[in-house]
């Protein structure tokens, strides 16, 4: 029943007329297995490993400039139902109600931290700084000399503002410029949003719950999410070719800051270096 509701965001009535139980009986055990699933959390959310992925070290394309990467940080809008008076903090730039979801992803596309509950319109660098100040909150593994981790703020490799990053954005055309190449390098990291949201569609509609159960219900997702990836391939992963990512966040960095300089130079020199590969390895065929 519970794998109904979040698998189709079907009403409980509708599970009720399925299931032959009531809606107060369906209620119940919805509660009771999204609290177990919960549960679940510190068992299949795991914070990176600082090992280089299997995914990175035997891909000749991966290797040679994301090997010391440990994962990816991303974020996505999921819709929200609140109340009239919340609305105005909920609602995102399509001006719908959303809370922000922040995650963080490792090459196996699992994830590795989650905080969800934020209003649609908090700005991402807020999310990230509050993941990073929590007790509980977003841990990375220590970053060695020559390490980086992919994302947008002080001691994270930002992606360039206002340029391509979604595959679907290049079209038939392939990247123009060293920036482009770099974003989409990053982007086929990020499919997980995608994934989730294929398969779970209560993500892509408007719950029919309260707000705290639709927090708790992004993170059950993810959890389960992360179990099939665990015990099996998920058909819900959409391919590199074919995925189109969140178009809405624009991960709020000060690239100014003296704090970021050092990671901008250091993103700016690894676009640079996998542009003048890819100019070599055109030149060679």
């Amino acid at each position: 029943m519970f794998l109904h509701v979040v698998g189709h965001n079907q009403r409980f009535r509708v599970i009720g007329l399925s299931f032959r139980r009531s809606t107060e009986t369906i209620s119940r055990f919805f509660r009771e297995v999204l609290f177990a699933v919960g549960e679940l959390r510190n068992e299949m959310i795991l914070p990176p490993s600082s090992i280089t992925p299997t995914k990175i070290l035997h891909s000749p394309r991966w290797n040679l400039f994301f090997k010391d990467c440990v994962g990816a940080i991303d974020g996505t809008h999921v819709l929200a139902r609140v109340p009239a008076s919340e609305k105005a903090a909920f609602l995102g730039r399509k001006h719908t109600t959303t809370q922000n979801v922040m995650a963080a992803v490792d090459f196996d596309l699992r994830f590795t931290y989650v905080l969800a509950g934020w209003e649609g319109s908090a700005h991402d660098a807020c999310i990230l700084a509050d993941a990073l100040e929590r007790d509980d909150g977003l841990r990375v593994p220590q970053v060695l000399p020559g390490r980086c981790r992919l994302c947008c703020q002080a001691e994270f490799l930002p992606l360039y503002r206002s340029t391509r990053y979604h595959l679907r954005e290049f079209g038939a055309r392939r990247p123009r410029n060293a920036k482009e190449l770099f974003n989409l390098g990053h982007s086929a990291l990020r499919r997980t949003f995608g994934a989730l949201k294929n398969r779970f569609k209560i993500l892509y509609n408007k719950p029919f719950h309260p707000y705290p159960t639709q927090v708790k219900l992004v993170l059950a997702c993810c959890i389960l999410h992360n179990w099939i990836l665990r015990h099996g391939v998920d058909d819900h992963v959409p391919s590199e070719d074919s995925w189109e990512g969140n178009h809405e966040n624009d991960h709020g960095t000060d690239e100014n800051n003296p704090e970021n300089l050092v990671w901008v130079a250091m993103r700016d020199n690894m676009a640079n270096r996998m542009w003048a590969a890819r100019a070599g390895h055109n030149a060679r065929i």
